[in-house]
């Protein structure tokens, strides 16, 4: 099918010729055929680099109203954002922050990005915008399954489709077991293939070859006992995959488990760079590395910068989302020939490469390491061959010891199934507090016939909900965020709920009832103190779940410990009081870390100082000024006076 035969404006037309689209890829004109130009709802299961958002702005540009495109991250918001920027007399917003406003400029807009964060608190605040929106896409679909976005977006679905019925939905997504349950639940008709613009083989290498799924193989002929002691054999063998790739002339990412590792590994890579590059590149890598040193002076920008120049760059979540933005697109350009990723780079960012190698598959967790989803590791191999670049791409598992059990795992497997993770009680908490504070429902019965619309409830019988319901507005009421009132005699499920004014205060500034509880709790002690003073602010707002942890190693325990028995006067925690005093302890280190940054202290200081990334900083920054907000608004529901909380907030 050709672009020119689209029902498409004419200058958008031929901006997409002058991007080289003149015939569409099979799954996209698929799409056409199931209507996505007609108001119809689509389901797309594709694989990477197969056409999706070509797809949402075929459905966008010829909704019947302005476009929505819901995103998981805000980095993919941004890439999204720039990229709709460019249709001709198409104006594009983007809303990624400021959860406790309804986001009314949003109106004004043909197409806004956002992520699924800030449609569910627009919709909690009230926005009447939603109402007008012709067409919903919703990008990387299959994260339902995840237990912490997927809750959130599936209520925030099945709250537009209730606030704008008719609406056009275009899902977008991976692969996966049962994309046919997830169409079937948005009423969508499902295009699933497996076609790619580029032809992909995958393989798993041990240190002798690569075995790839077509039966072929390619020597790689290390020796293990030529190396050095220290030498880590899979990252030898990983090392000797991308340079392979380098040669001949293709890119390389590699997937390894920890930050540091892909930092480490960067350094391997370039001691293994030739510098053979033209003076043209060269020059494109000082400037970008000199832009990533503009940032900041901290160790980890320099170590990035130093890594540009020499063509390789690592990119995980310690780093500025500045830094990765530079990154990426250098890498778009062909100024890198490398990145060094944790996995986090594979979820939606599009930084295509020749050859994929994923030297762990596994991940750290708290009490250990775990197999990562089959359906990760296929996204990551899915960046492998960039469209009108490569004649093929490359995707390889490393393993050393046990190769053929890897790609048994991985590479013969199907992904998973997505399963709804709503059931989760903390999950529940949040959207049930939100229905009655937004006036959605407020009996029991009504709750579960506004869940019923839920990817949860599609999966499974609401009535399965009803008891964890029921045990969880208990729980609300415990917590002082709702009450129940009766209506006709005493029946539970016919009385009235209600949030109470600190209820509807948490639900609209958009922290969970677990944050709002322990905040109103912290404000009453600071109430009660002489001269609570910026800390003290910042201890509340740190010491709950929606503030990231921030790492608390061995060697500074002491010296934390020491800091809150010096400023224990400040706290609203007693020392002997701390439920859980490590976790305290981390607190009141991110609280003295903020402190620091408000009197003034650098990133460059406060990053060598406390060992965190210089992106962790700026994320504890944002949370802070987010919770330190909310926190306000909830002190002026208690009629607490804490004058601390805007004097730091105006430091941050």
């Amino acid at each position: 099918m050709q672009v020119d035969a689209l029902p498409l404006a004419t200058p958008h037309v031929a901006h997409f010729q002058r991007q080289g689209i003149e015939e569409l890829y099979p799954p996209q004109a698929e799409t056409v055929a199931a209507g996505i130009c007609d108001g119809e709802n689509v389901m797309a299961a594709i694989p990477t680099a197969s056409g999706k958002t070509l797809i949402a702005q075929l459905a966008m540009l010829t909704a019947d109203g302005p476009g929505l495109y819901i995103v998981p991250l805000r980095a993919l918001a941004t890439e999204k954002h720039a990229t709709f920027s460019e249709l001709p007399g198409v104006d594009v917003g983007i809303a990624t922050g400021d959860y406790d406003s309804p986001a009314a400029e949003l109106a004004d807009h043909d197409i806004v990005v956002a992520t699924s964060e800030k449609v569910d608190s627009a919709i909690r605040n009230g926005a009447s915008w939603v109402d007008d929106i012709g067409c919903v896409v919703v990008d990387e679909v299959h994260l339902l399954g995840q237990a912490d976005r997927g809750p959130t977006l599936e209520v925030t679905l099945a709250h537009l489709r209730r606030l704008t019925p008719g609406v056009q939905l275009v899902a977008l997504s991976a692969t996966v077991a049962n994309a046919d349950e997830i169409a079937d639940w948005l009423g969508a008709e499902l295009v699933e293939s497996d076609w790619r613009p580029v032809d992909l083989r995958t393989g798993v290498a041990d240190a002798d070859a690569v075995t790839y799924d077509d039966d072929t193989s390619d020597p790689l002929g290390i020796d293990a006992t030529e190396l050095p002691p220290e030498a880590d054999l899979d990252t030898e063998t990983t090392a000797r995959l991308v340079d392979d790739a380098l040669a001949d002339g293709g890119q390389s990412l590699a997937f390894v488990r920890s930050r540091r590792e892909a930092e480490s590994l960067a350094e391997r890579l370039r001691g293994e760079e030739d510098n053979s590059t033209g003076d043209a590149t060269q020059a494109d890598r000082e400037a970008v590395a000199s832009e990533i040193e503009t940032l900041d002076g901290t160790v980890t920008g320099e170590r990035l910068a130093d890594c540009v120049r020499d063509g390789v760059a690592f990119h995980h979540a310690g780093l500025r989302s500045g830094h990765r933005a530079l990154v990426e697109s250098a890498f778009r350009e062909r100024t890198l020939d490398a990145i060094c990723a944790t996995p986090t780079l594979a979820a939606g960012v599009n930084v295509p490469a020749r050859r994929v190698v994923v030297r762990d598959q596994q991940r750290y967790t708290g009490s250990g390491t775990e197999w990562l989803p089959v359906l990760e590791i296929h996204q990551m191999c899915g960046r492998a061959g960039r469209p009108h670049l490569d004649p093929y791409g490359e995707a390889i598992l490393v393993d050393t010891d046990d190769p053929e059990a890897l790609a048994e795992r991985y590479l013969d497997a199907d992904p998973e199934a997505v399963e709804s993770k709503l059931a989760s009680e903390a999950a529940l908490r949040t959207h049930v507090l939100s229905i009655i504070a937004s006036g959605f429902a407020e009996t029991e019965s009504g709750i579960l016939d506004l869940l019923a619309a839920t990817f949860y409830a599609h999966q499974t019988p609401v009535d399965d909900l009803a008891g964890i319901v029921a045990a969880v507005i208990e729980e609300l009421i415990e917590m002082g965020l709702v009450v129940r009132n009766a209506a006709d005699g005493t029946d539970e499920d016919s009385s009235v709920l209600a949030a109470t004014e600190i209820g509807a205060t948490v639900s609209t500034q958009y922290i969970t009832p677990e944050t709002g509880v322990q905040i109103v709790e912290g404000l009453r002690r600071a109430a009660e103190m002489t001269e609570p003073t910026a800390l003290t602010a910042l201890e509340i707002i740190c010491d709950t779940p929606d503030m990231h942890d921030t790492y608390l190693g061995n060697e500074e325990r002491a010296a934390i410990y020491e800091y809150a028995r010096r400023h224990a006067d400040e706290f609203t925690t007693a020392m002997s009081e701390a439920e859980e005093f490590e976790r305290w302890l981390e607190a009141v280190k991110t609280a003295r870390i903020l402190a620091e940054w408000s009197e003034g202290a650098t990133i460059e200081t406060l990053v060598e100082r406390y060992r965190l990334g210089p992106g962790d900083l700026d994320s504890r920054i944002e949370r802070a000024d987010w919770l330190l907000s909310a926190a306000d608004a909830v002190a002026d529901v208690l009629g607490v006076s804490l004058p601390a909380i805007d004097r730091v907030r105006s430091r941050l």
